[in-house]
């Protein structure tokens, strides 16, 4: 069963992690995501999949 306040807490957290970079770096920001839409469908693909696999991890890890 879906605990909805444990699923709107994890997203604001991600609100969250994702607004400090942008508010203390701004420049730095645009300069990643400049870099970051010159890579290839392929390498952006692998990042994600990267990211899923180790937040999956470290949630298995938070959980158990």
């Amino acid at each position: 069963m879906i605990n909805w306040q444990d699923l709107l807490a994890a997203v604001a957290l991600v609100l969250v992690l994702e607004g400090i970079i942008p508010f203390i770096n701004p420049a730095g920001l645009r300069r990643t995501l400049t870099m970051i839409s010159e890579l290839s469908d392929g390498q952006l693909r692998t990042i994600g999949m990267v990211s899923m696999v180790l937040g999956l991890i470290l949630l298995f890890f938070v959980r158990h």
